[in-house]
């Protein structure tokens, strides 16, 4: 299945104390044919308004997957936030967060029977990654683009699901902060390079790339 119409659904998702904000959106095609859903995990002072998370969710639309991007922060929050810079790294409240809406997603009936995969960037990566190790039973797939995999901190020896660390190649830093993390988790992780790509994957063809890999990875681990 490509290319046919993607139903798109504003959605209020309860979790963790909070009602937060999403954008769902659904192949328009009969539940056998939608391939698996992706919820995204921002970070960094981003939403789910996210230019390259939307550009990622839109064409992983049109290939059969079912997305999720919401934001992890209430609106109060994300004003704090743009202040403090301190909420965006506050590793527990985001996972817990996301935790619940891998919970929400069980309990729609569009959603409930498809394999699920998170797609994390930035401190969302390791937001995804606390969130696999609490729900190793629902997350089949973690996707990190440029993230900080690192700050999951104990989460990461107890992530069954395989893992798909993706890292600009001008991004030296957090290309070791992500080799130091894979060195330790026990779940299959592999590490991809974009080559010529910095941190935010704003150069020409560098988001393409990390599309076609995060495609890759999903066909693999959830068809």
């Amino acid at each position: 299945m490509s290319g046919g119409k993607v139903i798109e659904l504003s959605v209020s998702v309860p979790t963790a104390g909070v009602v937060l904000d999403g954008d769902l959106a659904l192949p328009d095609a009969t539940a056998e044919e939608v391939r698996g859903v992706v919820l995204f995990a921002h970070g960094s002072g981003s939403s789910r308004h996210s230019p390259r998370n939307r550009l990622v969710a839109n064409v992983l639309n049109r290939i059969g997957w079912a997305t999720l991007l919401m934001d992890l922060l209430t609106a109060q929050e994300e004003a704090v936030d743009l202040r403090t810079h301190q909420l965006r790294f506050d590793i527990s409240r985001l996972a817990a967060r996301l935790t619940g809406a891998v919970d929400w997603l069980a309990q729609q009936d569009r959603t409930a029977d498809l394999p699920l995969a998170l797609f994390g960037a930035s401190t969302g990566a390791a937001a995804a990654l606390v969130t696999a190790a609490e729900r190793p039973d629902r997350v089949r797939l973690v996707i990190s683009r440029g993230g900080r995999p690192d700050l999951a901190g104990d989460a990461l020896a107890r992530v069954r699901a395989p893992t798909l660390l993706i890292v600009g190649g001008r991004d030296p830093q957090v290309r070791e902060l992500n080799e130091a993390a894979a060195a330790v988790m026990t779940a299959p992780v592999n590490i991809d390079i974009v080559p010529g790509a910095t941190h935010l994957f704003e150069e020409p063809g560098t988001l393409e790339a990390v599309i076609d890999l995060a495609a890759g990875a999903l066909d693999r681990n959830l068809d």
